[in-house]
């Protein structure tokens, strides 16, 4: 089979090419964005540290150009003294080091995440190929790549240089004046200079990141077969195949328990078996099924219809019948007509009040026997059944 063209790939990449592109070691990531990152966190600190540690280097500066005469006579004095010196140089640019740490790794995650796959490590074949090692070198990405770099060098040098061609009289004349001054003055040039070529760095940053965004998405697209053939093993796992059956039938119930409050009785077992009815006399021939349950289903059928003042008549023989022979949204049964008639001919007049002041009376509907279950769906004879 050929090998599929990137012209195939149309469709969006679905989460879980996404997560193995991760687990592959295969994420978003802006090398632009790290540089611009870390060269803002390093002029930050030197700016906003610069009250400690300017005269800390003026200090280590002063003390490193001030040479006693006995030290030349004493190699060990002036190592010591040396040794002294670039140890507190080093805690000086510790602060500094330690947030470029941070903003390099907060910038390469900001993107694609924390990422450690020994996958990304493992050797690979194609990497060894001279052919293909030679396609990266001499490719239209590379020289797609080596365009990018022209273009982000030309665009620093340009900004820097015109900082160095504006500020170049007074950069001359830093070492006109005094040593702490001099000092001074060639940090505040150095880090005006940084910061006008940071601001070069975040523009090729901000084109940087939607670019990379975009040749992620583009190697990852992936044909429409694929897609097909993505969703068959997904489907294909037994977990994921149980899932989807649970997650069905959970809809299924709630679509019946969203009918039960528009229902005219519910008919129970009284525990075990829960059927909702409803019986519009002058549309429907006939009393339809709108809900029904066994144990946890026929306990939140009872539930909602409490809550929303629908009658519960307690029949076992009947609720059983109407369980084991109608599915949601059928007619009952011809046979249990008159049964369950008389359930709703009782809903129906339990607020009426007869002549002699008594209430109606509630019925003992008879189930044929035909029509007689017990708990596990199979009939039973008219005998035992007359015992229930």
């Amino acid at each position: 089979m050929a090998e599929e063209s990137q012209d195939d790939k149309t469709e969006e990449p679905t989460a879980r090419r996404l997560e193995k592109a991760k687990e592959d070691g295969q994420v978003l990531r802006s090398q632009d964005m790290t540089i611009a990152a870390v060269t803002g966190s390093v002029i930050a600190a030197l700016y906003l540290g610069g009250f400690w540690m300017g005269p800390r280097f003026v200090d280590t500066f002063t003390e490193a150009l001030t040479i006693p005469a006995n030290y030349a006579f004493e190699a060990n004095l002036a190592l010591n003294r040396l040794s002294i010196l670039a140890m507190d140089s080093f805690v000086t640019v510790i602060p500094v080091f330690a947030l470029a740490i941070v903003a390099a790794i907060g910038s390469a995650t900001a993107l694609g995440g924390f990422v450690f796959s020994a996958k990304a490590f493992a050797p690979k074949a194609s990497k060894l190929n001279p052919i293909k090692g030679m396609s990266r070198i001499f490719g239209l990405k590379a020289l797609v790549e080596l365009g990018k770099s022209l273009m982000k060098f030309s665009l620093v040098a340009a900004i820097g240089g015109s900082y160095l061609y504006l500020n170049f009289d007074s950069i001359m004349k830093i070492g006109d004046g005094p040593v702490a001054a001099a000092i001074a003055a060639s940090i505040e040039t150095v880090l005006l200079g940084a910061l006008v070529s940071t601001v070069a760095l975040i523009l090729i940053a901000l084109i940087d990141v939607p670019y990379q965004r975009y040749e992620f998405i583009k190697k990852l697209k992936m044909t429409k077969q694929e897609i097909k053939d993505e969703m068959k093993d997904i489907e294909g796992q037994p977990e994921v195949r149980q899932r989807i059956r649970a997650k069905q039938r959970e809809m299924a119930q709630q679509r019946q328990l969203d009918e039960v409050p528009s229902a005219d009785v519910v008919i129970t077992n009284p525990q075990h078996f829960a059927v909702a009815l409803v019986y519009e006399m002058d549309k429907e021939e006939a009393p339809r099924v709108v809900a029904k349950g066994k144990n946890f289903m026929a306990a939140r059928i009872r539930e909602t219809a409490t809550d929303n003042s629908v009658e519960i008549f307690e029949s076992p023989m009947l609720a059983r019948a109407l369980y084991f022979t109608c599915d949601i949204g059928m007619y009952i049964p011809h046979g249990l007509f008159h049964a369950v008639a008389q359930v709703i001919a009782y809903v129906y007049g339990l607020n009426a009040v007869s002549e002699d002041g008594h209430k109606v009376v509630k019925p003992k509907p008879k189930v044929p026997d035909d029509l007689i279950f017990d708990e596990n769906g199979r009939r039973r004879d008219s005998s035992l059944a007359e015992a229930n």
